[in-house]
């Protein structure tokens, strides 16, 4: 069995759309647990909505500690073999969660990854069939690792379109968010370094970017903490990453925190 965990903040206008998108996954054994984080809008609401449902668990998580103690607590809820988190304004794709059960079968993996396209705040599409470049083949996790770190930029994608198993998750302390704005790759890198990555080729998920991803202080602070996390890297697994590798991360993140922020001015002015 897998655990899909939604870790859910004021999402009120899109979590029934994400949920739906998970109880609608046929061909796998799944357990669905919903955790609100202290919302103030009304995001507890909607998922009463689901109670009934014998897959479904909803718990609250105290508010306070950002997205590292809610994503914590509701993984640690968690009974399946493999986990997938959701964030409480993505999607899935039909079929995701069993084709991607089926890649972590095989002995000595221990993460997967799917494409995904990427939506504006109303859901119009912006990006189709994003993600996993230069990760094409199934390969030994520490260079998967250190081809994102040498592009500057998250590889694996946002939670819903990866797949891990819990419990190489909780043997290296769950979700790591002492680089907050790269809680994701940060967590996915400490994992891939116990085993081998795989891909997953379709496109399995959509993200949807919100308003607040248009700061461009925001952007400018994904730069300065993408050094530091490769920094952190270089000094905890110099064998895995070298300092030429460390340096290259470091000038294309700068270089892609420029396209991001160029694009997120381009987004602004479409939804005026």
């Amino acid at each position: 069995m897998l655990s899909v965990v939604v870790p859910a903040f004021d999402n009120g206008g899109t979590l029934a759309e994400t949920l739906d998108s998970v109880l609608a996954q046929e061909g796998v054994d799944f357990e669905l647990i919903v955790a609100d984080h202290s919302s103030t809008d009304d995001t507890r609401a909607v998922m009463e909505r689901y109670a009934d449902d014998p897959r479904v668990r909803l718990m609250t998580t105290e508010a306070g500690g950002g997205a590292g103690r809610n994503w914590n607590a509701v993984t640690a809820a968690a009974s399946g073999e493999l986990i997938k988190l959701v964030c409480g304004d993505d999607v899935l794709r039909p079929g995701v969660l069993a084709r991607q059960a089926e890649l972590l079968g095989p002995p000595g993996t221990v993460l997967t990854a799917c494409r995904r396209d990427i939506v504006d705040a109303d859901g119009a599409t912006v990006m189709r069939g994003w993600g996993l470049r230069g990760l094409g083949r199934r390969m030994p996790g520490s260079e998967a690792v250190r081809r994102a770190v040498r592009a500057g930029s998250n590889l694996f994608g946002e939670p819903a379109s990866v797949m891990m198993r819990r419990d190489v998750l909780e043997a290296v302390g769950g979700w790591f968010d002492r680089f907050p704005y790269l809680i994701d790759q940060a967590t996915y890198s400490r994992v891939l370094l116990r085993g081998d990555f795989v891909p997953d080729p379709e496109v399995g998920a959509t993200f949807r970017m919100s308003a607040s991803q248009w700061s461009v202080a925001l952007v400018r602070d994904q730069s300065a903490q993408a050094r530091a996390f490769h920094a952190w890297l270089r000094a905890e697994h110099p064998d895995v990453l070298g300092e030429g590798d460390r340096r290259t991360g470091d000038v294309r993140a700068a270089l892609m925190a420029r396209t991001r922020r160029l694009s997120y001015r381009v987004l602004k002015r479409r939804m005026r």
